[in-house]
């Protein structure tokens, strides 16, 4: 009979033996017999010395003690993280008799006194139990689990204020989620929510962290259970969690974030909950003992950053994506033993003694001592000195990559694995990259510094770096994807002002359009290589050079002097900077084939090409004043093909006006070909051999049309600039009988005046412009009122007469009044607020109260 049952004493021994709690006998007085009294359940420490088997089971209370841990396996499944079971065949015998005793005759008990109906003492003691029981492995948690409720029973008893009652049944809910086929069960009990809950109270133990965290991080293997623990609620505590000063909580925070960052329909709230920057700090915080926090954060950051837009964030929190090319890349790498040091950018130092150092002791020393007060040199240089000493004694012992020799030897770097590093670090790494001789790696290493090229701190790096040089080196390499990848990394380097000055230094000019010169090549290559070269050959280049250069409020120093590629400064002794050349020949610029190449892509290319390439002619013009090189190609037909855009002539199409954002950028893109090649058009007039081959009639007609189109008005200066000179060349009258003159003032002078009264801030030129409009229909111009109207013009008229000068408001009356002439403006010069204004002019009778007068007269009442 059950109440005559003397009571069992049990052991179970875990997977790692070494590990003991205190020996301890629990005598259980089975339920037909209990009373109300505590004595029913006595827990008898003392009886120890009694027993052949006891258990040893963590002791709750030390956590130092606790060396069974659940974690995530690689797999997808759980398993516990510890070591291998030393045990002998007697012990696994004895373990199997009594885990079979113990399951039959006093698992149902305990789940059973887990119920409401027992008091806190008798739950507590049974939870504790349970969990004791659990650790032993999926044998022992199937046993529990074979009665239904017990989920649902420990999930109740994480409500409870005893942290011990907490930690138990947290440690079993860990335990139970380990296992792959009982996670989605649990999640299905409300676990989520509870382990919500606990986190969110003020006051909780790191113990019941732990244990609540990593039975989420067990969760979160399961991909769909990521979305319900990526909650709005959840999330934030999750982030607090890496502020905690115990590690094993960061490393179950760490944990779950990187299980969740797997999916990419998490990236979202994950990055809108503050995520990156907290696994930043902690992939750049140098503290011991958060190896596998740093490895969470970094596996975690690595699958954000896979969405360009994260991973310009990550890259903004100081850290830059490194390929993992394996160790034995790092094989081919031959430093200078025997050089003068010099800084990564080429800048030799003056040589102080008589020979160099034999192992190379003087670049390390550099670097070592670049700190150095005496040494008048910015962060920037600084830190690139340091990191590349750094990275280099890395590869000399052979150090980089050393944790991941373990795998296959015949690792290659096709395996596209990446990491993270500081950025000082990292842009060291990536630059030593690139003088090895693995192609695979290189290509890797200038993608990397390409997608790094995100802002002008981390371009001053690379330049500073060395990398400029390196990489208009392996411009002329025979790999396409070597020079693809070279090409779009200098293409992101070279929109910072002072670094497109030293890539133009070092010669890569001509290899450029070396490229653009062959028929066959990738037109993501073309496209990059023109972008480069657009930004060198830029024909305004005179003039911007002056204005960067030029002194600013009487200083010494101009706009572009952090750029320039010169440095003084003294390192124990001086540090001469050596001139970079800068004397380019242009002959291969100026070569037909390379001129005949651009002319091609005018005729054939979108628009953003066709500007650039016009740009690049209009350099030429500038390089070669006789044209004849362009001359002796076809350039009319380029020009046509730019000014008979297609947009222009699909008005009235579907994209119009069912896509009309896509229609504008279309009409914009369009808008910048057409002025930069009638800029273009304008240089090439001033050659006579030109104007006598060319067909006047036939782009006098398309720039008019083009002048009446709807590109945008600030694209239209050139087009009229254009039109005007061609109408003076052809002998064509100034003034307004002239049809070039009268349409370049009604589509281009009128609407650019009234967007001067609209959006300058400056009174004067709004003045400027409202005494030109005036001039312009004094003189009697057809259309000009209308033009006026259509455009706009009544609403800043009118509010020109409230708030201009005495000589704009003049202007501005005088304007109104020939607009009144026309019935069809009464109502917009009346919604305008015209009537108030004329009043308060007559009222105060300003001088030009007469003018306010007749208007007001003419208006309806």
């Amino acid at each position: 009979m059950l109440t005559s049952a003397a009571p069992t004493p049990f052991t179970l021994k875990t997977a790692n033996a070494q590990y003991k709690l205190p020996n301890t006998l629990v005598e259980l007085i089975p339920f037909a017999s209990r009373g109300t009294k505590r004595s029913n359940l006595t827990v008898l420490s003392h009886a120890t010395q009694h027993c052949n088997h006891q258990y040893h089971v963590p002791n709750t209370n030390s956590r130092s003690n606790r060396a069974v841990t659940a974690r995530v396996s690689s797999d997808g499944g759980g398993a516990f993280d510890a070591a291998p079971q030393h045990s002998t065949p007697s012990d696994i015998e004895e373990i199997k008799s009594t885990s079979t005793s113990f399951g039959d005759g006093y698992v149902a008990l305990f789940v059973r006194m887990l119920g409401l109906d027992h008091d806190r003492l008798d739950r507590e003691q049974a939870i504790v139990a349970l969990w004791k029981y659990s650790l032993g492995g999926k044998k022992y948690i199937d046993a529990i689990m074979q009665f239904h409720g017990c989920i649902t029973l420990t999930l109740n008893l994480l409500q409870s204020e005893s942290r011990s009652t907490c930690e138990a049944a947290a440690g079993l809910l860990r335990s139970i989620s380990s296992i792959n086929s009982y996670r989605e069960l649990i999640a299905d009990s409300g676990a989520i929510e509870e382990i919500t809950g606990l986190l969110s109270r003020p006051s909780l133990t790191p113990d019941v962290k732990e244990q609540s965290i990593c039975t989420l991080w067990n969760l979160s293997v399961d991909e769909k259970l990521r979305e319900k623990i990526a909650n709005n609620d959840l999330l934030p505590l999750l982030i607090k969690s890496l502020d905690e000063e115990d590690v094993k909580v960061k490393e179950a925070a760490g944990g779950v974030l990187e299980n969740l960052a797997l999916s990419r329909f998490t990236h979202n709230m994950m990055v809108e909950a503050g995520v990156i920057p907290k696994l930043a700090k902690i992939l750049k915080t140098d503290v011991e003992g958060f190896k596998v926090t740093k490895k969470e954060a970094r596996n975690a950051l690595l699958e954000l950053a896979k969405d360009e837009y994260y991973r310009i964030l990550v890259i903004e929190e100081g850290l830059v994506p490194v390929p993992m090319i394996g160790a034995a890349a790092y094989q081919s790498f031959r430093p200078d033993l025997h050089s003068w040091p010099s800084l990564p950018d080429g800048i030799e130092i003056e040589q102080t003694s008589k020979g160099p150092s034999r192992f190379g002791a003087s670049e390390l020393l550099l670097g070592l001592n670049i700190d150095d007060k005496s040494l008048n040199i910015d962060e920037a240089k600084m830190k690139a000195i340091v990191g590349r000493t750094q990275q280099q004694f890395l590869a000399r012992i052979g150090a980089i990559e050393m944790e991941n020799r373990k795998k296959s030897q015949s690792e290659s770097s096709a395996d596209h694995r990446l990491t993270l590093l500081p950025w000082m670090d990292g842009v060291a790494r990536l630059v030593l990259i690139l003088k090895l001789e693995d192609e695979a790696a290189i290509s890797r290493a200038a993608e990397s510094i390409a997608d790094a090229s995100i802002n002008e701190h981390m371009r001053v790096a690379f330049k500073e770096a060395g990398a400029i040089k390196h990489l208009v080196q392996l411009l002329g390499h025979n790999n396409v994807s070597i020079k693809l990848a070279v090409t779009r990394a200098l293409e992101r380097l070279s929109i910072n002002n002072g670094v497109c000055q030293i890539i133009e230094a070092e010669g890569v000019v001509d290899p450029l359009v070396n490229t653009l010169k062959q028929s066959q090549i990738p037109e993501s290559l073309m496209e990059k290589s023109l972008n480069i070269l657009a930004r060198i050959l830029d024909p305004s280049k005179e003039m911007k050079s002056k204005f960067y250069n030029a002194p600013v409020n009487g200083s010494k120093k101009g706009l572009g002097s952090a750029g320039s590629p010169e440095v003084s400064a003294g390192l124990n002794g001086n540090m001469v900077g050596k001139p970079l050349s800068n004397a380019n020949s242009w002959k291969d610029v100026l070569d037909t084939a390379f001129i005949a190449r651009l002319i091609m892509m005018l005729k054939t290319s979108s628009p953003s090409l066709q500007r650039k390439a016009a740009s690049i002619l209009e350099f030429v013009t500038l390089i070669d004043p006789s044209l004849g090189s362009i001359i002796a190609v076809d350039i009319e037909s380029g020009l046509d093909a730019v000014f008979q855009q297609k947009v222009l002539k699909d008005t009235d199409s579907e994209a119009a006006s069912q896509q009309p954002e896509k229609y504008a950028l279309e009409v914009e893109e369009a808008g910048l070909a057409i002025s930069a090649t009638s800029r273009l058009l304008t240089k090439l007039l001033d050659s006579q051999q030109f104007r006598q081959n060319m067909n006047s009639s036939h782009f006098t007609k398309l720039l008019r049309e083009i002048l009446k189109s709807n590109i945008p008005l600030h694209r239209k200066d050139w087009v009229a600039a254009s039109l005007v000179k061609l109408s003076s060349l052809s002998g064509g009258n100034s003034d307004f009988e002239n049809p070039i003159n009268m349409e370049v003032t009604l589509y281009e002078t009128i609407p650019r005046l009234i967007e001067q009264m609209k959006s300058s801030l400056s009174l004067e030129a709004q003045e400027a412009a409202v005494m030109e409009l005036n001039r312009i229909i004094s003189e009697g111009l057809v259309d000009s009122t209308r033009a006026i109207a259509s455009k706009g013009g009544i609403f800043p008229l009118v509010k020109l007469i409230e708030e201009g000068s005495e000589r704009a408001v003049e202007a501005s009356l005088a304007i109104l009044y020939n607009l009144s002439m026309d019935i069809e403006n009464h109502s917009a010069i009346i919604a305008a607020g015209a009537v108030p204004a004329l009043r308060r002019i007559i009222l105060s009778q300003r001088p030009q109260w007469p003018q306010a007068l007749h208007l007001l007269r003419i208006l309806p009442n």
